[in-house]
């Protein structure tokens, strides 16, 4: 399972990051498809250089050619001036899988649970806060993931 070889990936590599988008949605209980994988790290060069390298030894390729250090270093830039919310990393051989890291949320700014996922441990972000993060983004799709969050409450 994708989900799993990329938590693998980032505990082996000892990555802070939590699941948001629509997987940790899906998680928390509410029903949602997607195929990518959102997540959000502790920003920290060394933690946005060991995710990326993490990334790549599973054969995901970022769509971008900048460097993790760039990203980093250049990330609040890249938001104001290049509309860039994510870092996208994508998989040549499976298009299907991508993974996309939220240059707009620090995991030090969020609670984050471990939830079992076919017996292996993943870190999500809490529902308190992947509520907060759906509804400040405002997009219809998040809008409607906050809702679901809430009935489930």
């Amino acid at each position: 399972m994708f989900l799993l070889r990329i938590a693998q990936a980032l505990e082996g590599a000892k990555v802070s990051y939590a699941l948001v988008g629509g997987f940790a949605v899906a998680l928390h209980g509410a029903v949602r498809g997607t195929l990518d994988v959102d997540l959000i790290l502790r920003f920290s060069e060394k933690q946005f250089v060991a995710a990326e390298q993490a990334l790549q030894s599973i054969g995901l390729k970022p769509r971008l050619p900048v460097t993790a250090a760039d990203v980093f270093r250049f990330r609040e830039e890249y938001i104001k001036n290049r509309n860039l919310h994510a870092w996208s990393f994508v998989n040549p051989d499976r298009p299907s899988e991508i993974v996309d890291v939220i240059l707009t949320e620090n995991l030090a700014d969020v609670k984050v649970r471990r939830m079992k996922v076919r017996g292996q441990a993943v870190r999500v972000v809490s529902v308190v806060d992947l509520i907060r993060m759906k509804e400040a983004s405002a997009r219809p799709q998040d809008l409607e993931d906050a809702k679901a969050l809430r009935d489930l409450s």
